[in-house]
């Protein structure tokens, strides 16, 4: 009988709390709900936090640089012009002035050249060549390292200069992706991605063919359609580097301790 008693008894003292917390849950949700009425004052709280996604952070920034830019190349060439009216050098000196300027990527340059266009494969690509196994996410889509390759055969090839998207290239230029998405100077870009080299196409189109990076690249090409093209022009200009040509580093704490 007293083992009855405690088994019946057993339930009810398990259900008391479980009664509790239900009704602290409803009084917390309660409590949750007035707070956010109170703090969004009749807007939408989640649409104005997909305001803060980080793709939409990302492009506002890319056209704020790009407006830097034009913004710095307006006052370099006012300064340029400056310089060049009280500078008191002589035309072999100008000459030479001038040869270091183009050498540099921040003077347009105009000559035959080439372009050379990388895309992703179409969406659900399938092996297009028999005992290929099927691809990947990643064997899809263009990486860091064939844009890479693509830049370093035409500088090989002997490139005067080299655009990438609307960008010109100097020596402290960085070709970077993330994902497939490409940040370059500072501003970023989606494929398809073009890389236009002045030179020499037929030397140009030789280096591009004997890189051992992008000749592993075609086989993806034809494995699974990633895109690849060259087109030769007669002429092209490319525009001159517009961005800052100030270097930045880093520089070390110095020690407070005697």
């Amino acid at each position: 009988m007293s083992n009855s008693d405690d088994s019946s008894a057993g339930p009810r003292r398990r259900a008391r709390p479980v009664r509790l917390l239900t009704a602290a849950v409803f009084a917390l949700a309660g409590l949750i709900f007035v707070t956010s009425f109170n703090t969004s004052k009749g807007t939408n709280i989640r649409t104005d936090a997909s305001l803060l996604k980080l793709s939409d952070l990302i492009q506002e920034r890319s056209q704020s640089n790009l407006e830097l830019e034009k913004s710095t190349a307006t006052a370099r060439d006012q300064v340029d012009a400056l310089a060049e009216r009280d500078n008191g050098s002589t035309r072999a000196e100008d000459a030479k002035l001038a040869a270091l300027r183009t050498a540099s990527g921040t003077e347009e340059l105009t000559g035959k050249a080439v372009t050379v266009t990388l895309n992703d494969a179409p969406p659900n690509a399938t092996a297009r060549i028999p005992n290929v196994p099927e691809p990947q996410p990643n064997d899809l889509v263009i990486h860091q390292q064939d844009l890479q390759a693509v830049v370093n055969a035409l500088w090989q090839g002997g490139a005067e200069g080299i655009q990438v998207m609307d960008q010109r290239l100097i020596s402290t230029s960085a070709v970077r992706c993330v994902g497939n998405t490409l940040i370059l100077q500072g501003r970023v870009y989606s494929p398809p991605y073009k890389v236009t080299a002045v030179g020499d196409p037929g030397a140009l189109k030789k280096a591009l063919a004997a890189s051992p990076a992008l000749q592993n690249y075609q086989l993806y090409v034809n494995a699974y359609g990633l895109g690849w093209k060259v087109d030769e022009h007669k002429a092209l200009t490319l525009p001159g580097y517009s961005g800052t040509v100030d270097l930045h580093y880093a520089k070390p704490l110095e020690s407070s301790t005697p």
